[in-house]
């Protein structure tokens, strides 16, 4: 009897341990299967994201492979820098640096813009002098026989036959013969040669002399440079027929061309520094003293002169220059000034990338701006910016491919969304097999309702 107790008790025994060791193993397993569970869920309610770094605007909720291309899908790192602004795009340290993006602080500066020059050495326009003949007649003798010769006022330039000249002197000596009894007729005789020119001396001479001269001198009435020949041996001229062109090159203007563009920048008054090309390593400076009123309709471009003296006739006329003017605007108050490099353009549109630091980190947005005069390495900028605003001053293209990568307004795509890349082969509706390969254009949806249908391929070519 006692025997049969000792067994019932193993049994029941056995019975229980068995039992227990069942229920630890499915209530066990089960509840690790549900965390397990829980956790899978937690992380669909993360909601990763799955892309194509081929064709970013793939945007999935599980991964696989890249409708277009075929591709593994990869997680979409999270924009955590841009939390409290939808419309930034966030960049980290070691991507700013990759980048090559540095910022400046916007300020407020006296605008000066430097603006080059190109011209040449004229003569003083005011020194040029024709010397013409004053008796009509046949040239005999040139002493003056080329151009650039230099001749000193008073000098022999040539010798006219002149018959007029002949029959003036005959009557004067007529004349003379009557001077006690007629003195007029001897007066009006002297008075008729000195209308041409003859001086009281020559005059004299002539009457000292007692023959006629056919032969008459022509002197030079000023002193300078011959710049242009215009009469040969032989020639007959008239009287005031231009003999040659003489210049005084003292002093000489640098005329400068000053484009349309540039025109409200220069003004009177204005220092220039030239260099000459076959002057090396010599600088001059000299002052603007007159612009052109009007532009010249071929070549669109108003005249700057600047006076300059001419010391040892170094600077000779046709040689050319180069200048440099620091213009200021004309208005004298401070503006906003950026670097030619912070601006991207659309062709009607001018971007800057805005810089904020946050808690979370670095983030760029895009702003539009209204850009005023080139200061030929920067701009002016009139609306869009205020002092103390920190933008991007390079890698701006770098900013703005993360942020069209990142469906953020970009200079491309100022609303943001999906980027749109030149890989997209046809319609694709997310979870639709027609996107592996379909031709129908008309249909695109990116999870974004509001994008469907939408396939203007305008925004991608401004």
């Amino acid at each position: 009897m006692k025997s049969e107790t000792q067994k019932i008790v193993k049994i029941a025994l056995s019975t229980l341990v068995l039992g227990l060791l069942l229920g630890w193993l499915l209530f066990g397993g089960s509840k690790g299967n549900a965390t397990e569970e829980h956790q899978h869920t937690s992380e669909v309610s993360g909601e990763t994201i799955w892309t194509c770094s081929m064709h970013p605007q793939i945007r999935q909720t599980e991964p696989g492979d890249c409708p277009i291309c075929g591709m593994d899908l990869i997680p979409l790192e999270n924009d955590n820098g841009s939390e409290l602004d939808p419309m930034a795009v966030s960049m980290s340290k070691t991507a700013m640096q990759l980048a090559n993006v540095t910022t400046e602080i916007v300020g407020k500066t006296a605008p000066v813009k430097l603006i080059d020059l190109n011209g040449k050495v004229e003569a003083d326009e005011r020194s040029i002098y024709s010397q013409s003949s004053h008796i009509p007649g046949r040239v005999e003798r040139l002493m003056v026989n080329f151009t650039g010769e230099y001749i000193k006022q008073g000098q022999i330039i040539a010798y006219i036959y002149s018959p007029d000249l002949v029959t003036a002197q005959e009557e004067l000596f007529e004349a003379r013969k009557v001077a006690d009894t007629q003195p007029q007729f001897f007066n009006a005789a002297k008075e008729k040669l000195k209308n041409w020119k003859l001086s009281d001396n020559q005059i004299a001479q002539i009457l000292q002399s007692g023959t006629v001269k056919e032969e008459l001198p022509i002197h030079a009435d000023v002193s300078g440079y011959v710049t242009e020949k215009m009469v040969n041996l032989g020639d007959y001229v008239n009287k005031g027929k231009a003999l040659y062109q003489i210049a005084n090159l003292n002093s000489v203007w640098v005329l400068f061309d000053i484009y349309e563009s540039d025109m409200p920048w220069v003004r009177k008054g204005d220092e220039v520094v030239f260099t000459i090309p076959s002057l090396p390593g010599e600088n001059f400076k000299g002052r603007i003293s007159y612009i052109d009123p009007v532009i010249n309709p071929m070549t669109r471009v108003a005249k700057a002169r600047i006076e300059i003296g001419n010391t040892g006739l170094r600077l000779k006329p046709e040689m050319f220059a180069s200048g440099t003017v620091k213009a200021k605007q004309p208005i004298a108050s401070e503006a906003i000034t950026i670097p030619k490099s912070a601006v991207m353009w659309t062709g009607e549109r001018s971007v800057v990338y805005i810089k904020n630091t946050t808690s979370n980190g670095v983030n760029f947005v895009l702003r539009d701006v209204t850009l005023g005069p080139s200061l030929g390495n920067g701009f002016i900028v009139k609306e869009g910016l205020q002092e103390g605003d920190e933008i991007a001053v390079n890698g701006t293209f770098s900013i703005d491919a993360a942020a069209q990568l990142a469906g953020k307004p970009s200079m491309m795509n100022p609303e943001g969304g999906p980027a749109m890349t030149g890989h997209n082969h046809g319609g694709m509706k997310m979870g639709d097999d027609k996107g592996t390969g379909g031709s129908d254009h008309s249909e695109m949806d990116m999870g974004d309702p509001g994008l469907e249908n939408k396939t203007d391929h305008s925004d991608m070519n401004q």
